[in-house]
């Protein structure tokens, strides 16, 4: 009886041991989780769960949403490229900004990455990235494009054509 006492006592140690607090440290936090977690649902083409996760998506509809990023050949890289040196730069109760690596695939050129600050909205629960930051990550810009020709005005001899 006193050597599975022993044995038990021996095994619970072990089990308490491997639960250090090293591994809390490499926990990621509630705001790399939550970027990691917005950037999978992109690489996943989950769009419409995507805009749901985003914050300050200003006069952008859903549709119009997913339509724009259904075109983009932009995305965010898998697995450990997708997000480096992640830093919490400032963190209040409702916003924080962080910044890190994040890694592209299907970028023109040469560039595969994007390194720079990225703001979060503690919005409903969870920590939010900005649809601007997932538009300008995918290589689309904020503005619409523009069809048709340019309304004349004096002076302004010039039309736009697409």
């Amino acid at each position: 009886m006193r050597l599975c006492i022993a044995i038990a006592s021996l095994l619970l140690s072990v089990l308490f041991l491997s639960i250090s607090p090293a591994s809390a440290e490499t926990a990621p936090s509630s705001l790399e989780q939550a970027m990691s977690d917005t950037l999978d649902l992109w690489r996943d083409g989950r769009y419409e769960q995507l805009y749901e996760r985003l914050s300050h998506r200003g006069k952008t509809s859903r549709e119009q949403f997913v339509s724009r990023m259904r075109e983009a050949s932009i995305r965010p890289a898998c697995c450990w490229q997708k997000m480096e040196n992640f830093k919490v730069l400032n963190e209040k109760r409702t916003e924080a900004t962080v910044y890190v690596k994040v890694g592209l695939e299907g970028t023109p050129g040469t560039a595969d990455s994007c390194t720079r600050d990225f703001k979060l909205s503690h919005e409903g629960g969870t920590w939010k990235m900005q649809l601007n930051d997932i538009f300008s990550l995918a290589g689309i810009s904020g503005k619409k494009a523009r069809h048709g020709s340019r309304k004349h005005t004096p002076g302004n001899t010039s039309t736009y054509h697409r």
